[in-house]
């Protein structure tokens, strides 16, 4: 288990790096989970939100390489420059204007691991990958995206409607299906 702040967010990252390079050339094509997305769009996705959170913490980000580049290498490099940025003195306790509003950049790093994780998820469903996703980690996620839900204007909300899961299911299909994806696991009682 992580030992550091960031530690979350580095095995977060780590995770998802695996699913990426687990992805074949047929399946950047497919649709995910992220139901208006493909695979490549959800890595796109994946590597843009991470260049922008550099960004509002302060780093340098160049954004996707052009013409479609080796994305799980430009996932590594943009996974890379965030954790760097994340890593820097002082930046969680910083307000930082994110997709989300201005925030802490505590919060800043709880959505962004959120979103690794549950990208991550999309990914693997969606390429038959069952990556190791930690559960400590997801757990942690959960509990943030709890009371963050409630604070999302319903103009600006960017999930679906939370979808039923077996309470027992592991922490990463809870956090999926309370951001509004269909876990495929059978629902207890169901």
């Amino acid at each position: 288990m992580p030992r550091d702040a960031t530690g979350s967010l580095e095995v977060s990252l780590e995770v998802t790096g695996s699913t990426f390079d687990g992805i074949t050339a047929d399946q950047w094509d497919l649709p995910t989970p992220c139901t208006e997305w493909t695979v490549r769009q959800v890595a796109e996705h994946l590597i843009g939100g991470n260049d922008l959170f550099t960004r509002a913490l302060g780093g340098d980000a160049p954004g996707l390489p052009p013409g479609g580049a080796a994305l799980p290498d430009a996932y590594r490099e943009s996974a890379a420059r965030l954790l760097a940025a994340f890593r820097r003195p002082g930046v969680m306790d910083r307000v930082v204007q994110v997709p989300f509003g201005s925030v802490p950049g505590a919060v800043a790093f709880g959505l962004r691991v959120t979103e690794i994780l549950v990208h991550g998820w999309d990914l693997a469903q969606a390429t038959g990958q069952t990556p190791a996703f930690p559960e400590e980690v997801a757990e942690q996620a959960l509990a943030f995206t709890a009371p963050m839900l409630e604070r999302i204007p319903p103009d600006r909300q960017p999930f679906g409607p939370p979808q039923p899961v077996d309470p027992g299911a592991p922490a990463i299909d809870r956090l999926a299906a309370r951001l509004g994806r269909t876990v495929s696991r059978k629902v207890a009682g169901g």
